[in-house]
C-alpha cells in the first residue's frame, strides 16, 4: 500500500488509515464482540495499513487497549496516533494523559500525539510548549490538531512549532474544510488527515433515502433539525443530499466500482491529504476498504464525483462541523 509522510515529521502512514474508534462498539456502534475488533486489527496490518488512529476518550482508553493487544507484536512495523481530550490540556494534565496513554498502548512512545479540538481557556502557545517538551523527551515524535478551524489553526501556526497535521471531517458530502480551512493547510505544509470518509455509510449507497438513515447516524447537519439526535437548528439539505447520492451512483455504475470504494479514491487524490482513515469492525470491511487504496480512478473520473456534490458543498457552506450550527471549529 501507498505510504506518505506526515509535514513537518519523519512520520511514515498508510495512505489509508484504521480508525479505532468503532472497535469498541457502543455509542451509535451498537455492540461489538471484541474478537471481531481483534481481527480487525490483525487483517488491516496484514492488508497494508501501517496507520491506527485512537484517542484516549475512545472508551475512556479502551481503544488504545484493544490497539496494543492486538498489534504490540509489530509495534515496530506500525505509526500510532493517538489524541489527548481538550478538558486535560493544563501543564500536569498535559504530561499525565499522555503517560496514560503510552500505558494503555504498551509502548514507549506515540508517533503521532493529537488535540482533539480546541480548548480557547488555555492558550495554545502553553499547550504546544508542552507538547514539544515531549517531543524532546522522546514521548512522542510529532503532534497534530484535530478539528481546528481556520483561526485555531492560525493561531497554532503563529506559535513557532512544528504543528504537522490538522485531523478534520472530509468526504465527498461534506466538503466544508475546502472553503478555508484546506487552504490554509496547503499553504504552511500541514497534513490533512481525513475522518468520517464514507459520511456513516451514505457513501457506501446502502441508503436510498433519508427515512432509511437510523436517527443515530442522522445527527449531521444534512438532516432537518426534527431528526430526534440532531444538535442543530437548521433545515438541513436532504434533497441536495440524496440527489448527490445518486448522481455518485450512476457515476459509479457507469465506472463499474463500488461507491465506497470511488469515495475513499477520490479523498485519496485531493491535494494536502495524507491519510484517509476509515473504521471497521470486522476482517471482512478492511478488505473491500483496502481495494479503494489500490484503485487509480482517472482525473476525468474525479471531476466528475467533485461536480456531482459541488451543489451539497455550497448549500452546507464553509461552516465544517458536521453537527452544530454555531461551529465550535472557528
Amino acid at each position: 500500500m501507498q505510504r506518505r509522510t506526515i509535514s513537518r515529521s519523519n512520520v511514515e502512514v498508510s495512505v489509508l488509515g484504521f480508525g479505532c474508534w468503532a472497535i469498541i462498539g457502543g455509542f451509535n456502534w451498537g455492540p461489538q464482540d471484541r474478537s471481531d475488533s481483534l481481527a480487525a486489527l490483525r487483517a488491516a496490518y496484514e492488508a497494508g495499513i501501517t496507520f491506527f488512529d485512537t484517542a484516549e476518550g475512545y472508551g475512556d482508553g479502551e481503544s488504545e487497549r484493544l490497539l496494543a493487544e492486538g498489534l504490540s507484536d509489530v509495534r515496530s512495523e506500525i505509526a500510532i496516533a493517538s489524541k489527548v481530550s481538550p478538558s486535560n490540556y493544563a501543564a500536569d494534565a498535559l504530561v499525565t494523559a499522555c503517560e496514560r496513554s503510552l500505558k494503555n498502548l504498551n509502548t514507549d512512545y506515540i508517533d503521532l500525539y493529537q488535540l482533539h479540538w480546541p480548548n480557547r481557556d488555555i492558550p495554545v502557545r502553553q499547550i504546544l510548549d508542552i507538547l514539544e517538551g515531549l517531543k524532546a523527551a522522546g514521548k512522542i515524535r510529532a503532534y497534530g490538531v484535530s478539528n481546528f478551524g481556520p483561526a485555531d489553526l492560525a493561531d497554532s501556526l503563529s506559535a513557532g512549532h512544528a504543528v504537522c497535521s490538522n485531523q478534520l471531517a472530509y468526504n465527498l458530502l461534506f466538503r466544508a474544510i475546502e472553503f478555508e480551512i484546506l487552504p490554509l493547510c496547503l499553504e504552511n505544509d500541514v497534513s490533512v488527515l481525513c475522518y468520517s470518509p464514507l459520511m456513516q455509510g451514505l457513501l457506501t449507497g446502502k441508503f436510498k433515502s433519508a427515512a432509511d438513515v437510523p436517527d443515530d447516524r442522522a445527527r449531521t447537519r444534512h438532516y432537518p433539525r426534527s431528526r430526534s439526535q440532531a444538535r442543530h437548528d437548521e433545515d438541513g439539505a436532504v434533497v441536495e443530499t440524496f440527489a448527490a447520492i445518486q448522481r455518485i451512483r450512476e457515476i459509479a455504475a457507469k465506472a463499474d466500482q463500488p461507491m465506497a470504494e470511488l469515495a475513499l479514491a477520490w479523498l485519496m487524490a485531493q491535494e494536502g491529504v495524507t491519510s484517509v482513515i476509515v473504521g471497521a469492525r470486522s476482517a471482512e470491511q478492511i478488505q473491500r476498504n483496502v481495494r479503494a487504496a489500490e484503485a487509480q480512478p482517472s482525473a476525468d473520473l474525479i471531476a466528475q464525483l467533485s461536480a456531482a456534490t459541488e451543489e451539497l458543498k455550497n448549500k452546507l457552506g464553509p461552516n465544517s462541523d458536521m453537527w452544530e450550527s454555531t461551529s465550535r471549529m472557528r
